[in-house]
């Protein structure tokens, strides 16, 4: 007989790279976002590199809160985090440390990039922000 081992929520935030992320907009409603997020299990801290501007950078600098849900391929599974969130950037020099931050955020999540230099360049022109969630709560279920 073969056992199925329990469903983890916080294996299903690492395993994910697609995920909606929720902030509080200025009136209380939620705005949600498709986002890329990155979750660091052992260190209990998820993610997402973002655009200074952008409705979640503003919100989240008026109210540093969210939650993000990711789902699993097939659909049946889902994992929403929630926690407070700090903002780091946007960096205006390629080597400072707001960039630094990015950088280690995609090696983290994605591995070496083909060229680092270029990278940091994008960083800056576009303004990156780097959120990353202390991740208080977790939920989540697997349906089928």
């Amino acid at each position: 007989m073969t056992t199925t081992p329990p469903f983890n929520p916080h294996t299903l935030l690492a395993e994910s790279r697609l995920g909606v992320l929720a902030t509080i907009k200025s009136n209380g409603l939620p705005q949600l976002s498709p986002v890329m997020p990155f979750y660091d299990e052992e260190a209990g801290i998820l993610y997402v590199s973002m655009t200074e501007g952008r409705a979640k950078t503003v919100n989240l600098r008026r109210d540093p809160r969210a939650a993000l849900e990711v789902t699993s391929p097939d659909g049946w599974s889902w994992a929403t985090a929630e926690g407070p969130v700090t903002l780091t950037g946007p960096g205006t020099d390629p080597q400072g440390p707001e960039v630094e931050a990015l950088v280690d955020y995609y090696r983290r999540a994605s591995g070496e990039h083909p060229d680092w230099a270029e990278y940091r360049s994008v960083m800056v022109s576009d303004r990156r922000v780097l959120m990353a969630m202390r991740v208080d709560h977790v939920y989540g279920a697997k349906i089928a």
